[in-house]
Parts: C-alpha cells; sequence; structure tokens
C-alpha cells in the first residue's frame, strides 16, 4: 500500500477516535445507554409514571384489605365471646348461641326473640336465680333478648327471662317502647347481681324472673314464676306501710317516694309503660293498697 493512504487513514482514524473521545467528555461521559434512558419520550416517561402510579395504589389496597381482614377477623371474635349484655343494639356479642334451642326461637321484630333457656344461662343461673329446689320447671320459662333505649339514649340489648305464658306479652310491650325512645337503664339477668334483688334495684336494673319469696316473708312472688317484671325501680321504689312503719325498696330510692313531685322515668298512669303493660292484662303495684310498688308489674294466670 501506498504509504501516503498509510499516513491518510491512520490520521482520520486519528480524528475519528479524537471526536469520540470529545463527544464523550462534552456528554458528561454518558453512554448511548444512559442517554437512552434520560431522554425517554413524553409517552414512555407517561406510562412508566402510571406503573408506579398503580403500582403503589395497589400496594396501599394491600395493605389496607389487610387491615381490614385483620379487623374483620377480631370483631367475629369478638361476636363469639359472651356481653354485653348492654352494647349498642345492639352489640350482641355476649348473647349465647347455643344450638340447641335455636330451633324453638320465636323472633318478634328485629332484636326481638324468645326461646326456651339456652345452656349455658341454664348454667348461669343454676344456684342463683335457680335454685335446685326450685318448683318452676325450666320448661315454663323464656329466654328473652330484647332492644331499649337507655338513658345515655343509646340503643342497647339485653336480657330477661320470663314464663312462657308472658313471653308474647314482653316482646310486643318492650317493642313498642323501644319505638317510642322509652329509657330504660338496665336490662339485665337478676343473676348478674348474685340474685339479690335489693343490688339489682339500687342499679336500676330492670328484670323479671328471680325464684324468691316476698320480701321478709315466705310466700313465693309473682318473680318466682317469671310473671312479674320490674322496670327502672331506682326511680320507682316500693313503699311498704306497716304498723306505722315506712319500707322503702330499694332505699336508695327514698327521693322518689313522693309520687306528687316531677321527675324524670316516674311510672304513673299517663306513663307509656303503664298503659302498655294495662293493655296486656297486667296489674300495677302502684294501684295497691297495703303497699305501693311503683315498678312492679305482674299478670295472673290459671
Amino acid at each position: 500500500m501506498n504509504s501516503k493512504y498509510v499516513k491518510d487513514l491512520i490520521l482520520l482514524l486519528a480524528i475519528i477516535v479524537f471526536c469520540a473521545l470529545a463527544a464523550r467528555h462534552l456528554a458528561g461521559h454518558e453512554t448511548l445507554e444512559d442517554y437512552a434512558n434520560s431522554h425517554l419520550s413524553v409517552e414512555s416517561q407517561e406510562n412508566i409514571t402510571a406503573s408506579a402510579t398503580f403500582d403503589s395504589n395497589l400496594e396501599q389496597s394491600s395493605s389496607v384489605a389487610s387491615s381490614e381482614n385483620t379487623s374483620g377477623a377480631s370483631i367475629s371474635a369478638s361476636e363469639l365471646s359472651t356481653e354485653t349484655v348492654n352494647s349498642s343494639v345492639m352489640s350482641n356479642s355476649n348473647l349465647p348461641d347455643d344450638s340447641d334451642v335455636y330451633d324453638t326461637r320465636v323472633t318478634f321484630e328485629e332484636g326481638f326473640y324468645y326461646e326456651e333457656i339456652p345452656d349455658s344461662i341454664v348454667s348461669k343461673i343454676t344456684d342463683v336465680s335457680y335454685p335446685h329446689d326450685c318448683k318452676i320447671p325450666l320448661t315454663e320459662l323464656r329466654y328473652c333478648v330484647i332492644s331499649y333505649v337507655n338513658f345515655d339514649g343509646e340503643e342497647k340489648t339485653g336480657e330477661m327471662i320470663c314464663n312462657k305464658v308472658i313471653a308474647d306479652d314482653v316482646m310486643e310491650i318492650f317493642h313498642e317502647l323501644y319505638e317510642n325512645d322509652y329509657q330504660i337503664e338496665s336490662i339485665k339477668l337478676i343473676d348478674e347481681f348474685n340474685a339479690d334483688d335489693e343490688a339489682s334495684m339500687e342499679a336500676n336494673n330492670t328484670s323479671c324472673f328471680n325464684y324468691r319469696p316476698i320480701a321478709k316473708g315466705h310466700k313465693l312472688s309473682k318473680h318466682s314464676q317469671g310473671l312479674a317484671i320490674d322496670l327502672n325501680p331506682l326511680y320507682n321504689p316500693q313503699v311498704k306501710y306497716k304498723n306505722g312503719t315506712t319500707t322503702i325498696a330499694p332505699v336508695t330510692g327514698k327521693d322518689y317516694t313522693d309520687r306528687s313531685a316531677s321527675f324524670p322515668y316516674k311510672i304513673d298512669k299517663d306513663d307509656l309503660a303503664y298503659k302498655l303493660f294495662r293493655e296486656h292484662g297486667f296489674t300495677w303495684g302502684g294501684n295497691w293498697n297495703s303497699s305501693k310498688d311503683y315498678q312492679h308489674f305482674e299478670k295472673k294466670i290459671r
């Protein structure tokens, strides 16, 4: 090859190398791949941004779903436990779920039903409100679930045991009270108070069945048959007059013995509860002569 051409070729190659090095230096040592990645089209950038956003949202959704599933599992576990009485209407988490009596359940309305006494409740009341010498067969009693509005205006779920003869009355009366926002402070089984009637009354607890004699007597109370209901007893105490002595039950209800006074939760003949119980054939202790039992409604059966 002619030496002149060789020199020209070498010079050309040198110029090419020099230009390449100069271009890389001016580009900040950026390779073609680097350049391509840093100069994406607008469409490509939008696609990548959208993809990143989607992945982020998907991750957040998965996190929320996981949280909700965990929360749901917690709620389910709570619902299977045995409270409340009295948590929002209606939180039913404390109610028994015994399947042995479910086929005996009679549902009146949502939040209102009765059934034969569930095994868990039998265990709870045995040797408390239901002693071993109780003359009333369990088959004569019914376990009632009742929705009500408490003194704070909150919806709650209560429990009551009554005679099967008045179970329908209980459903109808307390449903009507609930529909009219009639306030009741508490509806719990008296076993929550160790079957102590005085303690239940002092807590202003509304209750029905309790196998016991009439206070300071030997004759069985109508409560022993599940045929009597004491409603908001603290504000509607029993007042007995005997031999010049006045006995008040509960004793903490003394401030509410003056029935001419005006105060909340007082049961009189203008009261909705009075009217409903009377319509269903109950007698009211406030109409008695020998004593006045303003909390007490009972029904006689043949």
